[in-house]
Order: C-alpha cells, then structure tokens, then sequence
C-alpha cells in the first residue's frame, strides 16, 4: 500500500472526529437508511426478476404444449401456422431433415442450436434455453412433436425490472431524504439536555459560581450523567469551603504567635536603638525573652509545615508499597525520642504488613506519641503497641495522663481544635487531624478512648495485607521452630 493510499484513511478518520454529534447521527442515520433501501433494491429486483422469468417460462411451455399437439394432429411439414401479427409469441416448426417453418412475416429468430437439434432428433424431451443478442435477446423454448420439434419463443423484456429499479431509487432517495432529516430531529431532541448541560458548565465557569446545581431531567445515561456532574459540583463546594475555613483558621492560629514575635522583637529592636539593651534587661531576662522567641520560631515553622502538609490534603508524590508497619513505628518512636529527649517511649510491637505510604504513616505515627507525650508525666511512659487482630493492624498509643473529657471527644480530631486544658501546652491543633487524614486515606480508622492508666488512648485500625512470600516463608518457619 503507497504512503498516500494510508493518508486517505487518516484524513477520513481526522474529517469524521471534527464534525458534530449531531452531524454524525444525520450522517449514520442516512447511511444506514440508504444501505437498507440499496439492499432491499436488490432482493426485490431478484425476486421480481425470478418471478417474471418464471411466468414467462410456464407460458412459453404452455404455448409449446398447445402447438405439439396441433403438429402431431396435422403433422410437422402441414400445420397452419398463423402470420404473425407484430406482437405476442414466435414460433417455429423443426422439421426432421433440420429444415424450419415460420409464420409468415415473423421476425427471424437465431438458428436451431445444437442442443434443440438434439431435441428434434428425439435425444431429448424438451430445453429452455435463453439467447441474447445486440438488438434483442430471447427466450426460446424447444419440445418435441412427431418426428421434429416445435419451438417457441419470446422476447427478452427488462423494461419492468428497469421500472422498478427507477421507483426504487426515487423511493430511496426520498427515504435517504427523510431519514437525514429525522436523524438531525431526533439528534437535536436527544441532544438537548447535553446543550443546557454544556450551557450550564460554561456558565459555572465564567463565574465561577458552584451553587447552581443543574436540573435534573432527561433518563438513562443523561441523567446520570447529569447527577454526576452535580455531584462533582458538589465535592467541588466543599473543597473550596475547606479551603476557606483552612485559611479562615490558619490565620486565627497564627496570628497570636506572630503578635508575639512581634512585639519580642520591637521591644529587642527599641532597646538596641536606644543603647540600653544591656541595662534594661537583666542576663536572665534576655535569655527568657530569647527562649521565648526561639520557641515562638519553632512552633511557626511546626504550624507552617502541618499546614502545608494538611492542605495538601491526599495529594502525595509518594507512592503506596508493601510494608512492615512495626518498622515504621519504630522509626516515629526513634524520631520522637531525638526531637524531645524527656519522652519515654515503650514499645510492645509485632510484624503486621500493611498496603501503604511509608512517610505519610510515619508522620501519623509520630502526631500520636508526641501527642501522648505532651500529656504524660515524665516519670511515665508513652506505650505503643502494634498487634494483628482480625484482618486489621492494630496501633494503640495511651498515655497517663489526664485523659479526654467526653465533650472533647468528637472533635479531638478537628483541625486547629485545642481542649482548654491544652491552649497553654506547645502546638498547633493540626497534629491529631493530620493523623485522621492519613487514616482515612489508607481506609482505616481512627477512635479514641480511656487507657487503662487514666489517660487518653488512641486507637488505629489499618486493613492489613498479605506479606511477602519470601518473608511469610520465613515466618512460617520461625512459628514451626518456637513450637
């Protein structure tokens, strides 16, 4: 196939995408209307055809009968034969000798084939046989009579079949013709609860508005086509209602600490200038005032960082793999203990694999044992334990501390929400919400109770997975040995 008999395809293909729905309906409806008219054309012409041929051999054999039967009665070479009268039948008498006989003034028919000499010699009883020429073509059928034969024939005529093919195309042509125009009637009709959803889109965005819902109308597809763009528009106002109510709260947390830094910073800046910074504060008081702001610093790079994090929502360039979620509590533990050397971590952990983001869990694990740690007295450990239980993987993290009161507990895990008990501890209510998030996004779930020391317990329940085989293996065989 040549480079450009490939590019026809290509450019009928590229044609036929940029019409219109409503232009590829016109267009199949036609077509498809146009294959039918063609394809019953040509059965019926068939058929019609059949049918003429048929009743115009029956006649022919009809004729033949009556004039053998004459023949034989008054013999081959002394029948009457009739002159012919300018229309209907021809005939013709074959003598024994191969001579003929016709009427006089008939048109002259093609010679006597070999197979009606076969006829008249007695080989065979009868033969249709069909001869066409430049002028006429005719239909001539052979019978044998006495010691020769009879023939009798008719004229090849096409003009009913033309007839009917003619009204046929122009049937067809006015069936492409409205089929075209019921095509463009049913698209428009079909098509329009597509328009005044188009309409509808393109109006939310020039302005940007996502509280119109579009009506619901139409069934099947559209309307559930319909529903789900609703339901997107929907997903879509809570999202920017999210995002309001995240930068409304954002700027309420920060800016009691930025007030703060502010004001520590002014007062350090007005004693430098006036060259009293020594003697206005004392060694002890500029160490205080210098603790403070570095605490102040920290906890806006801490905001900062779970607030980028939490607006990031389950965005994540991090990939979900197979993992040992006791790994992953150890490691939050080892990070906690370095980031406030004071905690006291004890771990009771087995190996329960999970399908997840490693960082993302980490970081959950590591909100939970810093949170315990703000609560528990220093001569009393955070516990952490991690256990398969059911199809789950279990993680409880208490503390010995005051605990929750129950008019907390269904907002512990709102953003920026504090108790009042703990506005005046270092954080920024992000913590416990980020680990919600984390959760839901690997289809567990979160909940929180009263340890068995009196203070808070939080529980964590992950679908587990299947481990490795390699590593299940192993287990399995380390279980056979300790028996």
């Amino acid at each position: 196939m040549s480079r450009r008999a490939r590019r026809e395809p290509r450019r009928l293909t590229r044609w036929w995408r940029r019409r219109s729905l409503r232009t590829r309906l016109t267009v199949i409806a036609a077509t498809a209307i146009a294959v039918s008219v063609f394809v019953s054309f040509q059965v019926a012409s068939e058929l019609l055809d059949r049918e003429l041929q048929d009743t115009a051999e029956n006649q022919l054999r009809a004729d033949a009968r009556v004039l053998a039967t004459n023949a034989e009665r008054a013999g081959l070479a002394k029948i009457q034969l009739s002159p012919y009268t300018g229309s209907g039948r021809l005939v013709r008498v074959v003598l024994p000798d191969g001579s003929t006989r016709t009427p006089a003034g008939q048109p002259a028919l093609p010679p006597v084939s070999e197979h009606a000499g076969r006829v008249a010699r007695g080989a065979s009883a009868d033969l249709m046989e069909s001869h066409d020429s430049d002028d006429d073509g005719y239909r001539i059928y052979t019978l044998r009579a006495g010691d020769g034969a009879v023939q009798v024939a008719g004229v090849t005529d096409d003009s009913p079949i033309n007839q009917f093919g003619f009204g046929m195309l122009l049937i067809g042509l006015l069936c492409v013709v409205g089929g075209a125009l019921v095509g463009r009637t049913v698209a428009r009709t079909g098509l329009a609860p597509i328009d005044r959803l188009t309409a509808a889109a393109v109006r939310v965005a020039h302005t940007r508005s996502l509280d119109a819902d579009i009506p619901d109308e139409g069934g099947g597809e559209i309307r559930r086509l319909i529903q789900a763009i609703n339901d997107m528009l929907a997903a879509l106002r809570d999202s920017r209602q999210a995002q309001r109510l995240l930068a409304e709260d954002a700027a309420h947390e920060l800016k009691t600490p930025l007030t703060s830094l502010r004001l520590n910073i002014e007062l350090l800046v007005r004693l430098d200038r006036r060259g009293t910074l020594d003697t206005a504060l004392s060694a002890e008081s500029r160490t205080r005032l210098l603790n403070d702001l570095g605490t102040q610093v920290a906890e806006l790079s801490t905001l900062a960082a779970e607030l980028t994090d939490l607006a990031r929502g389950d965005v994540s360039d991090e990939s979900t793999e197979l993992l040992d979620l006791a790994d992953v509590v150890v490691a939050a533990a080892t990070q906690a203990r370095s980031r406030v050397p004071d905690i006291e971590v004890a771990l009771d952990v087995t190996s329960v694999w999970v399908s997840g983001r490693p960082a993302a869990l980490q970081r959950a694990v590591l909100n939970l044992v810093d949170n315990a740690g703000k609560w528990s007295p220093t001569d009393q450990p955070v516990h952490v334990r991690l256990r398969a239980e059911d199809a789950s993987a279990v993680l409880e993290v208490d503390d010995a501390g005051p605990g929750i009161d129950a008019t907390d507990v269904p907002r512990v895990f709102d953003r920026f929400y504090r108790a009042d008990s703990a506005r005046a501890l270092p954080g920024s209510g992000l913590g416990l919400s980020i680990v919600q998030r984390v959760v839901d996004a690997h289809g567990g779930r979160a909940t929180v109770g009263r340890s068995a020391r009196g203070g808070a317990l939080l529980r964590v329940e992950l679908p587990a997975a299947t481990p490795p085989a390699p590593i299940a293996r192993r287990t399995a065989g380390e279980d056979t040995a300790a028996r």
